[in-house]
């Protein structure tokens, strides 16, 4: 609910909760409707609560399209291969993830978490020096695709510094504290989501004393799909070149994306630091880093030597 604002070139609203945890409680891990959500916001503002927290910021048409155009191109092919790992965003508490619904949802950059199959090859070649932190599928794969994505996130990184400086500072810090890291950046890892309607939930694995942040890429035509915090009831109609930074510890989700053309495609951006890259790799020098992406590389390389190998013999 909104109990003040302040027009100016950036309108500036205090907002306050329209219930408390306890029915809060109810609706985590639940999908949101439009009826859930008072006000969308479609014009630069900030956001705070009566206590005075900062609960987002957001900029419209900031980003250089010739950069958003090269992410695009460059990832979405990836970013549309679907997966059933994403428990917390579905509002999925099933322990079997394989039962979990299929959803458009991938990570670029580095991870805290070994594969199944990695940790598999790892120990049938009885490696055992190898931290669980590891390059993404889509760094390995696609090196040259890959540096095409960091100008639009170092963009996003340097409205970060300018809009939310105290924690851009915090993060940034631990940032420079480990090479597993997106260049010149505060972030370790980037999460693409295609047409993805999350439930209400908060973030988790991210740095606590770092700030969210989401933009967006459209193509063709849809309605909705607005990110929400439920308990204040408002909304932020994120789009092309828009930039929202966000408290992604408060209860957030999106509401449903109506699709109004076939090639319609909302490819939501988010980027952030993983507490456990940082704890698992501060002070690790630049080698330590290389023998960990070497070693990623070359188990990946025998299990597809094998693979081909197991071909040839059933042919």
């Amino acid at each position: 609910m909104i109990i003040d604002k302040k027009k100016g070139k950036v309108i500036t609203y205090i907002v306050e909760k329209d219930y408390d945890n306890n029915h809060l409680q109810k609706i985590l891990n639940k999908k949101l409707k439009p009826t859930d959500i008072s006000f969308i916001i479609n014009e630069d503002a900030d956001v705070y609560t009566k206590e005075g927290k900062l609960l987002l910021k957001f900029r419209k048409n900031v980003l250089d399209k010739k950069c958003i155009d090269l992410f695009y191109e460059n990832v979405i092919k990836f970013a549309e291969l679907t997966t059933n790992n994403r428990g917390n965003a579905l509002g999925s508490k099933k322990r079997n993830i394989y039962d979990n619904e299929k959803i458009k949802s991938n990570i670029i950059g580095f991870f805290d978490t070994l594969s199944p199959q990695q940790k598999f090859l790892l120990k049938e070649k009885n490696i055992k020096n190898m931290i669980s932190v590891r390059p993404t599928r889509f760094l390995v794969d696609y090196p040259e695709k890959y540096n095409k994505l960091i100008p639009l996130v170092q963009q996003i990184d340097e409205y970060y510094k300018k809009l939310t400086p105290e924690h851009y500072e915090k993060q940034r810090k631990k940032a420079n504290q480990t090479h597993f890291k997106i260049k010149n950046t505060s972030f370790t890892t980037i999460t693409t989501n295609v047409n993805f309607q999350t439930t209400v939930h908060t973030d988790k694995g991210d740095d606590i004393e770092g700030f969210g942040n989401l933009s967006v890429i459209e193509k063709g035509k849809y309605t909705g799909g607005e990110t929400c915090f439920p308990q204040f009831g408002i909304g932020v109609n994120v789009r092309s070149g828009d930039v929202l930074f966000m408290d992604v510890h408060e209860a957030h989700g999106n509401l449903p994306i109506i699709t109004e053309t076939n090639d319609a495609v909302r490819l939501s951006i988010v980027c952030y630091l993983r507490k456990q890259i940082w704890e698992k790799t501060k002070g690790k020098t630049k080698e330590f880093f290389n023998n960990q992406i070497e070693l990623i590389k070359n188990i990946k390389s025998n299990k597809n030597k094998k693979s081909i190998k197991n071909k040839t013999r059933k042919n």
